[in-house]
């Protein structure tokens, strides 16, 4: 079974403690590791999550397959931060979505050598400040400067201790001379995502932090604005990360991680499954993707895909 808990501060005391938000069963496969030996059969895992739509689809995915090879696993949703410290803590054994080099470089610095790097499974991640299309007439970052007015001199963010939020608070802004005519409003990515919905449908001015993958882009016709400087950062790669002692513990999952990978169109497709049309209920929108990718498992488990159905 898996369990997911929501968690936005972190210590020992307090990870025990952490209350029980949902749960549901199902059923446990034969898991077997090298040479056909049994391995990990019913073990436990604790995922953590960051309530971002690349973290929660593919967390979502992973919970899925996990479940039906026989593991018990929980998702521990929590900020950044948190999340990298509950590794070196060994209270969550991995997080299956730090962007590197650039947005989780300050978490990577200072908690990276105690961690066990699993390997990329996807190098075109991207951050953004994105507009809907129907600003026609804003299509680089300096041209906000001047629409700031009718963008009520707001640039709408995200989680106050996200990369996304340094880079554009540090970088960007600064870099593009916003800083005058702009505040970059934080909330959260929900919070964000509420607005963009808002602004779109009546079709008003917004601008907003993104990146690539995310739901949105299904859901809105949207415009990433052009970065000719570069102070948003280039393509990034997107990490499995685990604990000290992860891969001598869950040998067989490190040989899946190993062999992970994700397509623009595979990333963009389960992100609108288990974001969009399974709003709510994720892991149902991973199932269904994994019916449909059959070919995804088999080039990840190899022959330990053999029996699953979805």
């Amino acid at each position: 079974m898996y369990s997911h808990r929501r968690l936005t501060g972190l210590a020992a005391a307090g990870m025990s403690g952490a209350l029980l938000l949902t749960a549901c069963g199902g059923g446990a496969e034969d898991l077997t590791g090298e040479n056909g030996e049994a391995a990990e059969d019913g073990q436990s895992i604790d995922l953590a999550m960051i309530a971002w739509d690349d973290s929660i689809a593919v967390t979502s995915l992973w919970a899925v397959i996990l479940e039906e090879k026989g593991y018990d696993v929980d998702i521990t949703e929590l900020d950044v931060a948190p999340a990298f410290q509950g590794l070196e803590n060994g209270d969550v054994d991995a997080y299956l979505g730090v962007w590197l080099p650039v947005t989780h470089e300050e978490y990577w610095e200072d908690y990276g050598e105690n961690l066990e790097s699993l390997g990329v499974w996807y190098d075109n991640a991207v951050l953004t400040l994105t507009v809907p299309s129907y600003m026609e007439d804003v299509n680089e970052i300096p041209d906000l400067v001047d629409h700031a007015d009718e963008l009520g001199n707001r640039i709408v963010g995200i989680d106050p201790g996200a990369g996304l939020t340094r880079v554009t608070e540090e970088e960007a802004m600064p870099g593009y001379e916003l800083e005058d005519d702009f505040e970059l409003v934080t909330s959260s990515d929900a919070a964000m995502q509420a607005e963009l919905d808002a602004a779109v449908a009546e079709e008003e001015p917004i601008v907003v932090t993104l990146w690539r993958p995310h739901s949105a882009y299904a859901q809105h016709d949207l415009k990433d604005l052009e970065d000719p400087a570069a102070y948003m950062g280039e393509a990034e790669d997107l990490h499995a990360v685990g604990r000290e002692g992860f891969r001598d513990e869950y040998p067989a999952l490190t040989g899946w991680i190993d062999e992970w990978d994700m397509s623009d169109t595979e990333l963009a497709d389960l992100a609108g499954l288990t974001l969009v049309e399974h709003e709510g209920d994720p892991q149902e929108g991973a199932r269904e993707w994994l019916s449909q990718n059959p070919e995804f498992l088999e080039r990840t488990l190899g022959e330990d895909a053999e029996g699953l159905e979805f």
